[in-house]
């Protein structure tokens, strides 16, 4: 289980690094999924393009990025041919709405058991925590993005207390559950 849960995404060098080597692989040849889907609204929409650096400054290349709007499910085979999806942030209900609408939902899930690597951005964040009804439940608890101040750095305790507080430099890593949760950034 490789999961990166952001306010911000690679907002900073850490996060950015800690990301790379989550991947595990030279970068220039990682192949990107892009989720933009919960850029609803104006301000979501005008983020689009710093999410999509995020990938690009890493070293992905624009080629192996795909943008998929989740007007269509997929199926777990055809996830399994990208190294990273990237959820980007704006309306979480929205997203949920469509990832379960289109059963993306069992197909990222059975992805993230295989292995496979999401990073979410805000709502994209949300969608695995209990914060909205239908959620895909990967912690149980309540995810608050965009804080002012956020969990200390380090290993995170299990059972998870009522909530996780994450500022736009910090992000919650996810990999085997439950003694892989851990804080990284401020």
């Amino acid at each position: 289980m490789r999961v990166l849960l952001t306010s911000a995404g690679l907002e900073t060098e850490e996060i950015k690094d800690y990301f790379v080597k989550m991947l595990g692989k030279a970068v220039s040849e990682v192949k990107a999924l892009f989720i933009p889907t919960a850029a609803i609204d104006a301000g979501a929409i005008e983020v689009l393009p710093k999410c999509m650096n995020d990938l690009l400054k890493c070293g992905i290349p624009d080629k192996n990025i795909k943008v998929f709007d989740l007007h269509t499910g997929m199926e777990t085979a055809e996830l399994q041919k990208y190294d990273v999806v990237y959820l980007c942030g704006g309306d979480a209900a929205y997203l949920l709405e469509r990832v379960n609408a289109t059963g993306f939902s069992t197909t990222l899930l059975e992805y993230i058991k295989q292995d496979g690597m999401v990073i979410g951005v805000s709502a994209g964040s949300l969608l695995f925590s209990n914060n909205l009804a239908g959620n895909l439940g990967l912690i149980n608890t309540r995810l608050d993005v965009h804080c002012p101040d956020g969990e200390v750095r380090g290993k995170v305790e299990y059972p998870l207390k009522d909530n996780i507080r994450l500022t736009n430099t910090c992000a919650l890593v996810i990999r085997e559950f439950p003694d892989g949760l851990e804080i990284i950034g401020e």
